[in-house]
């Protein structure tokens, strides 16, 4: 199911008014220093009024069977506003997870309670070294002996992963790395918070010391699962970062106009007019690239995995620079606690570093233009 331009305006503005509403700035403040990291009454809200955790999931898993250009019209507005939910964690990579498993039971079994909103999930694939790349994994899993599984190790930077119902681990067996399911109440395991750069992004430290789980997809096939989930959650996060940067190109404008210098609005001086028109440029190249990187993704092109990681690499600079620019328009304000200047530049740089940082998109780049 694809929706028309008119559709995704209406979509935009549903979204938006509805994070205007329920997640402004004071809001995200008091988010960031509870536990859990999001507001549960406004995730059901967000679930059950506008159904967005069922956005992209097919219709016979009881999602809306929509794609990834609707639900980066949602991530735009989601980093537009720091949305502080389980959204990213729950629907860019534990369900893109299951989906590229092609495990018809797992998804059977877990999608409808995504889709709802009942069920929060997570990925949990990096480990003390911060890397993505499932060769890197030494979390191992062996049988149980009665048909299951047993899981040990530990996991780092897992997105809410003190919260998540649900956990999709990334272990390894004899035939190489392996997707496993694992339950919040399962014995042996164990979460405690990380302490990071962007405190509106929970992230954890997970123990599994023998943990009960369940073999989803084939086993050996964890390489190939995270190829596609990275292919498609780089490009969600492209999106969420290119709202975050017009944001900030929104905020400096806006300032630029109001903030008084030497009897002229600042925005009339030449340092200030640069700084504001190179950061549109660069918001303007990150929402253009992630929204055709979206675009292929739905319509199935080869071309998709290149373009995904072009919008990873166009869209972690820009956020970057409007960041950055932000702070200087306003006067080189820095860490000022009391300004959100600094809470966007967190997410950018924490954005920039989630799937490796800049030396792994480009090598993921050459890896997918075959050089």
């Amino acid at each position: 199911m694809t929706a028309d331009e008119s559709e995704l305006r209406e979509l935009r503005a549903s979204v938006r008014e509805f994070l205007e509403a329920k997640s402004p700035e004071e809001a995200v403040r008091k988010l960031m220093e509870s536990e859990p990291r999001f507001d549960p009454a406004v995730w059901s809200q967000a679930a059950d009024q506008l159904r967005l955790p069922g956005l992209a999931i097919p219709e016979e898993y009881g999602g809306d069977g929509f794609g990834l250009v609707e639900l980066g019209v949602v991530l735009e507005e989601m980093g537009r506003a720091l949305f502080c939910a389980p959204f990213f964690a729950t629907v860019l990579l534990a369900a893109q997870a299951l989906l590229a498993s092609g495990d018809s039971d797992a998804c059977a079994r877990f999608l409808p309670g995504i889709g709802s909103g009942r069920t929060t999930a997570t990925l949990a694939v990096a480990e003390d070294h911060g890397s993505w790349d499932p060769a890197m994994v030494s979390a191992r899993a062996v049988p149980d002996g009665d048909g299951g599984w047993m899981v040990r190790g530990r996991k780092c930077f897992v997105i809410d992963g003190t919260t998540a119902d649900l956990i999709l681990v990334v272990a390894r067996t004899v035939a190489g790395p392996t997707l496993f399911a694992v339950e919040r109440d399962a014995t042996g395991l164990a979460a405690e918070p990380m302490e990071t750069l962007d405190a509106t992004r929970a992230m954890a430290r997970l123990t599994f010391d023998a943990v009960p789980a369940t073999l989803v997809g084939a086993e050996g096939a964890g390489g190939r699962i995270m190829a596609k989930v990275l292919d498609t959650a780089s490009v969600g996060l492209a999106a969420e970062q290119a709202g975050g940067a017009r944001r900030c190109l929104e905020t400096s404008a806006d300032y630029a106009r109001v903030r008084h210098q030497f009897g002229r609005p600042i925005g009339s001086f030449q340092a200030v007019k640069h700084k504001c028109a190179d950061m549109l440029v660069q918001v303007e190249l990150a929402e253009a690239s992630s929204r055709e990187a979206a675009r292929l993704a739905d319509e199935g092109s080869p071309d998709f995995p290149v373009a995904a990681a072009v919008a990873h690499a166009c869209c972690s600079r820009a956020y970057m620079t409007a960041a950055m620019e932000n702070i200087q328009v306003h006067g080189g304000i820095g860490f000022t606690w009391e300004h959100p200047a600094h809470l966007y530049f967190r997410r950018a740089k924490s954005s920039q570093l989630l799937f490796g940082g800049p030396a792994v998109y480009h090598e993921r780049l050459l890896d997918r233009l075959g050089i």
